[in-house]
């Protein structure tokens, strides 16, 4: 018997199959296992390059970037291999300037892995989607944050539902002024 928050937890706690990639993009955080999953991806050869991306935040010394470069170099990642966006503060800013970080480099992204928090899956990956060229394929590898918020648990605690439903929301207030700037030229 389906659970009544199973369509809420479908929709927004997902990930794909992966495949080798030209990066492993990290839209920006302070939360270490996203660098952690994005080295052990690393270090199975998904791809050759990771893109941390985030800003200067209340919750790092530094930036969001700088604190997850930190993590990738002391789980054995190469600094080389870690590219550096440090100025975006959302996710609309951190998919744009990697890809601009990308375009510098003369990286052409054909396929990346997106590396994110479970609950932030889906938003992250409508973001980049709307951003990045529209023949880039995606790969999505979620992880269990700090806040140890999951699919099977986000609708037992305060604090969980408020995330979920935080990033809920969001995917709907989020791509309005893109869809309303689409349907009127369409």
């Amino acid at each position: 018997m389906p659970f009544p928050f199973d369509c809420i937890s479908d929709f927004m706690f997902f990930e794909t199959e992966l495949g080798n990639s030209d990066v492993i993009l990290i839209p920006g955080a302070s939360h270490p296992q996203l660098m952690e999953r994005a080295a052990m991806l690393y270090h199975k050869g998904i791809a050759p390059l990771i893109l941390p991306s985030g800003g200067a935040t209340p919750h790092v010394e530094t930036t969001e970037s700088e604190f997850l470069r930190n993590v990738g170099v002391t789980l054995g990642v190469p600094s080389e291999a870690i590219l550096q966006e440090d100025k975006a503060t959302n996710t609309f800013e951190n998919a744009r300037f990697s890809l601009k970080i990308l375009e510098e480099k003369r990286i052409i992204p054909n396929k990346v892995v997106l590396v994110c928090k479970n609950y932030h899956a889906r938003r992250a990956l409508l973001t980049y989607q709307f951003i990045f060229p529209r023949e880039t394929i995606f790969y999505v590898s979620p992880v269990i944050d700090k806040t140890g918020t999951s699919k099977d648990n986000w609708y037992l605690d305060e604090d969980k539902i408020r995330y979920v439903m935080n990033e809920l929301e969001k995917v709907g207030k989020y791509f309005r002024p893109a869809i309303y700037q689409i349907g009127s030229n369409g």
